[in-house]
């Protein structure tokens, strides 16, 4: 609990430890000591508390305490990163590609794994917390709404976590990419400064998390706050796919994928972020229109999600930007006002902290998330399919 709140607040003194956790000075310092010999937090300098008596102490994260190395797989691209406990990407790599066989894969994420652990020296690898991995659930579905023509069922029946694991010698720390990309923006991003939000994140599909209390809402199946499989009435768009019904989930319309359909579908080829992100800058007209079929859908939903759960802020985020993420908050800001219900304010939405590093750098903080969480259940083990060890768990106290 003091190491959170010392990630939140930047610094603070024993007193201000002591007077937050509701314990007294010396149990506190107890702990500032241990944590302290353990190199998880370091000194910070003094401040003058009021006018009399000595300076107060103070403290803050020691970033080169842990390390994380995060690995996200998607559908269309996989990336590995490597932080430090302060949140910083100390080395990455990503590959624009088809997600391919999980043994290929397998090797790949082997291979950047072993560049990335490079950096760090002898002293700093016993430091490792383990290893990250965020990915989609269901890599096998909604193939079509995604239009991508690859078969990916085979994903479905295997544990790559588990595979990862064993290869590494090293504990594996599994979430859904949208869940994991929240929870950077609690460890690393707005949870600074916001204890309850609902993370949005457009990517190849569309992720999302909710974090409720300062804490990462998971739900019994690690799905919670799935917002892209929210229904939606079909799209209008000429580039959009036949529907099956007379309903279609979020994630047909609001994604980068269907964005890049609607470009082809123009004539427009588009073959990886960076041609994306040049369309995005040009101001090309297939972009507006398919903005303004992705804001449709999504106020909506948005609206619907919040009156469930009741929470004051969204934060949007996108695995490209140049201006996009902007235009997306105030185009999505003026929905939500116009269908505001009674005695209901609009949200705040707040652009998300890391772009494209989102899902790797919150695929990086799950080792560190899982190892020092305050979350009882966490410390409890009531999650155990989130968790890959290859030889004997990792414990902190």
């Amino acid at each position: 609990m003091l190491l959170q709140r010392l990630r939140r607040a930047g610094e603070a003194s024993k007193a201000d430890l002591a007077r937050w956790a509701g314990l007294t000075n010396s149990a506190v310092g107890s702990i500032v000591h241990s944590l302290e010999a353990s190199q998880l937090i370091e000194a910070a300098g003094r401040r003058q508390e009021g006018q009399r008596g000595q300076p107060a102490g103070l403290y803050r994260i020691n970033p080169g305490g842990a390390y994380g190395i995060g690995v996200r797989l998607d559908r269309t691209r996989i990336e590995t990163v490597l932080i430090d406990l302060g949140g910083r990407i100390l080395a990455r790599e990503a590959h624009d590609l088809l997600l391919p066989h999980p043994d290929e894969a397998l090797q790949r994420v082997r291979r950047s794994i072993a560049r990335l652990l490079e950096v760090l020296n002898e002293s700093q690898r016993r430091r490792l917390t383990g290893v990250g991995l965020a990915q989609p659930y269901n890599l096998g579905s909604w193939l079509r709404e995604l239009d991508l023509q690859a078969d990916f069922r085979l994903w479905d029946e295997v544990d790559f976590g588990a595979l990862l694991s064993q290869a590494l010698g090293q504990p594996v720390f599994k979430e859904n990419d949208g869940n994991a990309a929240a929870i950077a923006e609690l460890c690393f991003g707005a949870g600074h400064a916001e204890d309850d939000f609902l993370y949005v994140f457009l990517g190849a599909a569309l992720g999302a998390g909710a974090v409720m209390g300062g804490e990462s809402l998971l739900g019994s199946t690690g799905n919670a706050a799935d917002l892209g499989l929210m229904p939606v009435l079909p799209s209008r768009l000429a580039s959009a796919p036949p529907s099956a019904g007379p309903w279609d989930i979020l994630l047909s319309r609001a994604s980068l994928n269907a964005l890049r359909r609607h470009l082809r579908h123009h004539g427009v080829p588009v073959h990886n972020q960076a041609e994306l992100a040049a369309c995005v800058t040009s101001g090309r007209p297939e972009v507006k229109e398919w903005l303004d079929d992705c804001v449709e859908a999504l106020v909506p939903s948005l609206r619907a999600s919040l009156a469930v759960l009741d929470l004051p802020a969204v934060v949007i985020d996108c695995d490209i930007d140049d201006g996009l993420v902007a235009e997306l908050i105030r185009r999505t800001d003026e929905g939500l006002r116009r269908i505001a219900p009674e005695a209901r304010q609009t949200p705040r939405l707040l652009h998300g902290s890391f772009g494209h590093n989102a899902g790797s750098i919150g695929a990086a903080s799950l080792p560190m998330f899982f190892s020092f969480s305050p979350r009882a259940d966490v410390l409890r083990g009531q999650h155990p399919s989130r968790f890959s060890h290859h030889a004997k768990e990792s414990s902190h106290e």
